[in-house]
């Protein structure tokens, strides 16, 4: 079984590619959330037949892999990274973080077996050229590689969650924060809480500036493992 890289796109038509389809598909995420696309719907969106579309793309699965790779080449860096190591993983972070801004959605693919396509192989092989000049062997460059990506899956994720990812049904995030409010109201004025409740009732000054100071940990941590 052929992927959907793998496969020649079909001839091109004057109002219709692949390039199209998948842009489509990507505004409506924008829009309204990861499950409101479906080849159907993407298909209204472009005033074209459903089964027009699958001459294109084979299934949704390949849609949302399409989709992933068009967003993860805005991570691309084209430019000649910094020098320093450091400095290049912040600019790389950087832009991760602002492409999930754009298309929050990105993080509901984390957790499904979405195909790699090839700009996310490209930005996986950017990241690893940082290390170069380090002496690091392969098993040291991936684990820290992954603690990296540990870090930026895990800030992401947050952020897109309390910032509320476009939702096409069921309760918002505001709804279900308004049910619950009340409870945790109760249990935070118990007084079994005393080192979150004052975070609760007053708020963290500064905890909206954490991801670059963070990001700096990790890669402090990681610093000092390096061969000297």
């Amino acid at each position: 079984m052929s992927s959907i890289w793998s496969s020649a796109p079909p001839p091109r038509r004057p109002t219709l590619t692949r390039e199209a389809i998948v842009a489509a598909a990507v505004a409506v995420a924008d829009a309204e959330g990861l499950a409101a696309v479906s080849i159907r719907r993407v298909a209204a969106e472009l005033d074209a037949r459903t089964m027009t579309l699958y001459s294109y793309i084979g299934s949704k699965e390949d849609l949302l892999a399409l989709m992933l790779d068009a967003v993860g080449a805005e991570v691309l860096v084209h430019e000649p990274l910094p020098s320093s190591w450091r400095e290049a993983l912040v600019m790389i972070a950087w832009r991760e973080r602002e492409m999930v801004l754009r298309h929050p959605w990105r993080t509901d693919l984390i957790s499904q077996r979405v195909a790699v396509g090839p700009n996310g192989l490209r930005h996986v092989e950017q990241k690893l050229s940082v290390f170069d000049g380090l002496g690091l062997d392969r098993l040291t460059s991936w684990r820290v590689l992954a603690a990296f990506n540990d870090y930026m899956t895990g800030f992401v994720v947050r952020e897109a969650l309390e910032r509320g990812t476009p939702r096409s049904e069921g309760i918002s995030d505001t709804e279900r924060a308004a049910v619950a409010e009340p409870y945790i109201r109760e249990l935070v004025e118990s007084g079994e809480f005393p080192r979150l409740a004052p975070m609760i009732q007053e708020g963290v000054r500064g905890a909206d500036d954490n991801f670059e100071r963070g990001l700096n940990w990790v890669l402090d941590g990681i610093e000092g493992s390096l061969p000297r």
